[in-house]
């Protein structure tokens, strides 16, 4: 790691009336909220508050348009592989452009197409043209504008909040977006009934405007002086995966969110399983609570992160987050019961907040500014990918030998696989701060 980038950027410039001494009592265990007091970082944050809700409104509507229309949760895991190509690609290529120019102006560009893609949706509901073809393709775009967003957001944070608050203010992040994860897919099932699909989409692309009105009121957020000139092209992309390279524990992060995702998400089942295995307690009620049952753990993994961010043994912490999310999502599969559904997905969720906490620490550590956009360009295609292949996989399976056996068995391979690499890898066991 390169640690002479150890000035603070202006926009970041810590005030001595904000800083406070140690925490004592129940605030030892709760959320640190520093970063808020930073007008630029607030607007950031806020703005996710009303649209990571209005976002879940289309997760939880396009894979439940193309169950009404196929009847399949194959076509459903299709569908989602259709957006992890471009989304994969352009968060690649976003890095490296988020590397390149003011990171606001990007973060407009890419939250307008954003919209302008919510709006298609409504339109095709409205409709009535029930094609797959055209959800996929609508999804695509959507996924690539996503891909280009992200990595500049993320970097974002490091320009708008002082080094000794960036772990607070990832928690604070992830912790929001996980609420949105919660309350979204909750008000979609709740509202699926009542107003239909098309007001769904409708709905997130009006979110999408107060996105909108927080990044024109952002500062400027161009490279920092001294920063070397480039363009956003494959060297600038290799140089970032050669930069991960060097940095083994990050590499062996990455893979454990490769593991737990790929094998241990079954949301592409949730459709099926809440018209099958939990018709009893209502088709819409229970879609909306499996979708909402994991962010449910991680918000109050996240509320409560004073009880686990001092462990100084990152590794084992890692480990034993991956573990136990495999675990949990191993008894979900086995559950014919939606309460006992939901509490061991809630269980999984607080396993992913550690886990997230842990691997974040890691990749805080690992960059300077220049690189950052690509750092997060990589991790975006990790988070968000996995969970796309895992899709594709648990649709496949799930119509070849049922969802529940389907669910129960990703489950078990997350935790073999997960103590397989522990035992082959002592530098992730080792490692520690």
């Amino acid at each position: 790691m390169d640690t002479s980038e150890s000035s603070t950027p202006p926009e970041a410039e810590a005030d001595p009336d904000t800083r406070e001494g140690p925490r004592r009592g129940w605030r030892r265990w709760a959320m640190d909220t520093r970063p808020l007091r930073r007008p630029a970082y607030r607007r950031l944050w806020s703005s996710t508050i009303v649209t990571a809700v209005g976002s879940q409104l289309t997760a939880v509507a396009v894979p439940k348009q193309i169950y009404d229309i196929t009847g399949s949760s194959a076509w459903v895991g299709y569908a989602s592989l259709a957006g992890l190509l471009p989304m994969v690609l352009f968060a690649l290529w976003g890095g490296a452009v988020a590397d390149t120019m003011d990171r606001r102006r990007l973060l407009l560009i890419t939250n307008t197409g954003i919209a302008v893609t919510s709006v298609l949706f409504w339109l095709q509901a409205v409709s009535g043209l029930d094609s797959v073809p055209l959800l996929m393709v609508l999804l695509a775009a959507q996924q690539a504008f996503f891909g280009l967003n992200a990595p500049a957001r993320n970097a974002s944070v490091a320009r708008l909040v002082p080094a000794g608050e960036l772990a607070a203010a990832n928690a604070l992040g992830s912790t929001v977006m996980q609420t949105g994860l919660v309350a979204g897919p909750l008000l979609a099932g709740a509202l699926i009934p009542v107003i239909g699909l098309p007001e769904l989409y409708l709905l997130d692309a009006l979110a999408l405007c107060v996105t909108l009105w927080a990044v024109v009121r952002l500062p400027a957020l161009p490279p920092l002086a001294g920063s070397a000139v480039r363009r956003a092209g494959i060297r600038e992309i290799a140089e970032g995966f050669r930069y991960i390279s060097r940095h083994k524990v990050l590499l062996l992060s990455f893979l454990a969110d490769v593991i737990a995702m790929v094998f241990g998400m079954p949301r592409a089942l949730f459709p099926q399983l809440a018209a099958e295995t939990y018709a009893p307690y209502g088709e819409g009620l229970a879609l909306g609570l499996l979708f909402a049952a994991i962010p449910i753990g991680a918000v109050l993994g996240g509320l409560f992160s004073g009880t686990f961010s001092r462990a100084r043994r990152h590794g084992w912490m890692v480990i034993g987050a991956v573990v136990a999310w495999g675990a949990a999502i191993s008894g979900f599969g086995l559950s014919g019961s939606l309460w006992l559904a939901v509490v061991l997905l809630a269980a999984a969720g607080i396993a992913d907040m550690v886990s997230m906490v842990f691997r974040g620490a890691f990749l805080l550590s690992a960059a300077t500014d220049e690189m950052r956009g690509r750092m997060q360009g990589v991790f975006t295609v990790v988070v968000a990918g996995g969970p796309r292949l895992a899709d594709v996989l648990h649709g496949t399976a799930g119509a070849a030998f049922g969802p529940r056996a389907a669910v129960a068995g990703g489950g078990l391979l997350v935790v073999a696989a997960m103590l397989v690499l522990a035992a082959a890898v002592p530098a992730l066991r080792r490692y520690r701060v």
